[in-house]
């Protein structure tokens, strides 16, 4: 790993790697939200600090203590984290447990994140509801990286390898005030425990724009579906997300140990946190999501974005799911850790038969004038339409424009179809064999490059047009007895389909809120 060092002097407290960081001068104190004092960022050219101000080591802040506790090193992996690196850093000076160490790494970045968040650095004395808590906060340019976030991880866990526990942060995700004393509280209190991840959701008030919108309502109920599942499984988490969760580091070391890696996260996973969840429970441990602790990570706001981002996950995914596609690890197929991601591939491939199905019988049937309706139709997207609305209420921030997206059917029946490109083009990728980078690409979406996203529609209009052709040129004899087994078979199916939408339906979810 290459680092690129940061002149000295020009962002007052930000590390250099190998060097120690420079502490800021004291300010006057400024009140967080519940009442608690954060002492003011650093100004350029600090005052000199009295050397009893603050302590030189944070052991001295354990020794001081009047009764033992845990340690939590927090690490932030930032790649171009300009417009939200602040609020992150707020909302983790705001927490009733504040981690007792923050670091900031930045990696590959060529905004202004490292300025940003400079205005952080050092020590803060802060008074919370449990008591008057110290931490300090170091940012680090590590310049260049080939592993992007997975080399950010790996350089943050060497930081704080020596703490109980390390707190995974995304550079775009804020927390509720109370989210790291839930998730210590928890993971204190089970030994068995390796890790635990927050439920995550999504802020949606600052968002403008019609299509920004749609996409956010999507992913909030996206996130709020798989939350409620894994609760519902024992609160048995099979991701633990790197947007907001602690990890123990003693599990983390036995990860490294019994997988002979030197470091917590492996470079060639698509889905870093995917890899190390499933390794976690291979260990031996538990991986959980809270019931209590929420965090709003970021949002994808364009289709091309978000194209990226699901394609990502969802390639890494299959990849952890197939046997025998990484070198370093053996198939697994069936670990208890993936046979969610099975279930979820498996309803998927049902919704895109289902549809296209759907749509092709009953094209077919008023081609020949042999269409009926029946009522019964109507049956499965009702069920549907109920399924999401109870997902909508069981959200801890829900607004009217995601009871809306729900109960209308349209906008989720088109966020569904959104969905199966993403689908599609993650296993059409997967069975090339061809070599890409997702993180790339990803980065790429993210900046407004690309068109990749549009390449399922297109191929979508060229099939529909070669199966009209094809339609067209068989007998009626030959297209009437095709209907007659496709539609009972597509009955079967979808009443199959209906009735584990139904069993969601009615399913008791003992008032957890996502």
């Amino acid at each position: 790993m290459h680092a690129a060092h940061t002149a000295q002097g020009q962002y007052p407290g930000v590390s250099r790697p190998g060097a120690a960081p420079a502490r800021p001068g004291s300010g006057t104190g400024t009140m967080g939200r519940a009442g608690r004092r954060v002492v003011a960022p650093i100004e350029p050219e600090p005052a000199p600090v009295p050397a009893q101000h603050f302590p030189d080591d944070f052991a001295e802040v354990l020794e001081a203590t009047s009764t033992s506790r845990s340690t939590i090193g927090c690490v932030i992996p930032a790649y171009n984290e300009e417009e939200s690196i602040a609020a992150v850093l707020e909302s983790l000076l705001r927490q009733t447990r504040v981690p007792d160490v923050i670091h900031v790494v930045v990696n590959n970045t060529s905004d202004g994140t490292v300025r940003e968040a400079s205005r952080f650095a050092g020590p803060h004395e802060i008074t919370t509801e449990l008591g008057d808590q110290f931490t300090e906060v170091f940012i680090h340019d590590i310049g260049k990286n080939p592993d992007k976030k997975v080399g950010a991880l790996n350089y943050g866990y060497s930081l704080v390898e020596g703490y109980d526990y390390l707190l995974g942060v995304d550079g775009d995700t804020t927390a509720d005030n109370r989210a790291v004393e839930y998730l210590e509280s928890e993971i204190l209190a089970d030994s068995r425990i390796g890790g635990i991840s927050a439920i995550y959701s999504i802020d949606d008030a600052p968002i403008k724009g019609l299509v920004a919108q749609f996409l956010i309502a999507g992913q909030r109920t996206q996130f709020a579906a798989f939350n409620m599942q894994n609760l519902l499984r024992g609160r048995n988490m099979a991701v633990l997300g790197g947007q907001f969760s602690i990890f123990a580091t003693k599990a983390l070391r036995d990860v490294m140990r019994e997988n002979h890696q030197n470091t917590p996260w492996v470079r060639d996973s698509e889905v870093e946190d995917s890899l190390l969840s499933l390794q976690i429970k291979s260990a031996g441990y538990l991986t959980k999501i809270s019931p209590f602790a929420h965090a709003d990570v970021g949002g994808m706001t364009t289709l091309r974005a978000l194209d990226a981002q699901q394609v990502k996950w969802t390639y890494g995914a299959v990849e952890l799911m197939w046997p025998g596609q990484r070198g370093d690890t053996k198939g697994q197929p069936f670990h208890p850790n993936l046979r969610l991601r099975w279930f979820e591939n498996l309803s998927m491939l049902t919704n895109i038969v289902v549809r296209v199905a759907f749509i092709f019988l009953l094209v077919g049937s008023l081609s020949i004038g042999a269409f009926v309706f029946s009522p019964l139709w109507l049956i499965p997207p009702v069920i549907a339409v109920l399924l999401n609305v109870r997902v909508a209420m069981t959200m801890q921030d829900k607004t009217k424009r995601d009871i809306l997206f729900a109960a209308t059917g349209i906008p989720a029946e088109l966020y569904m179809w959104v969905r199966i490109s993403h689908f599609l083009r993650a296993w059409t990728s997967f069975l090339s064999r061809k070599k890409v980078d997702n993180w790339a690409a990803q980065a790429k979406a993210e900046k407004g490059g690309g068109f990749a996203h549009w390449a399922p529609l297109f191929v979508g209009i060229g099939v529909v047009i070669a199966i009209g052709v094809i339609w067209s040129l068989l007998g009626t004899g030959v297209q009437s007895a095709i209907l007659a087994v496709g539609w009972p078979v597509l009955a079967i199916v979808t009443v199959v389909q209906t009735l584990f939408m139904f069993f969601k339906l009615v399913r008791r979810q003992y008032g957890y809120r996502v």
